[in-house]
């Protein structure tokens, strides 16, 4: 299981109602979160055989911005 996180634009609740739908049909995904509290709006995604670019489009497919900022290796338990 990998951990990827991503800088994001989404903002608040309303925006996190109009990207889940679209986080949550993405089959790699098994986990995400996002921390509309920190500066960086990140997003937190835990899977298997995670590919940073197809989740980047995703979020993009739902309006927003997502630029990759770190990779986790085995683990993925802590989002």
């Amino acid at each position: 299981m990998e951990i990827i996180k991503f800088k994001t634009n989404v903002e608040n609740e309303e925006a996190l109602s109009r990207i889940a739908p679209f986080l949550d049909k993405e089959e790699s995904i098994s986990r995400w979160h996002i921390d509309t509290e920190s500066n960086d709006k990140l997003l937190s995604v835990s899977g298997t055989d995670l590919d940073p670019q197809r989740i980047e489009n995703v979020v993009q497919q739902a309006g927003f911005k997502a630029e990759i900022i770190r990779v986790i290796g085995i683990g993925g338990d802590g989002l």
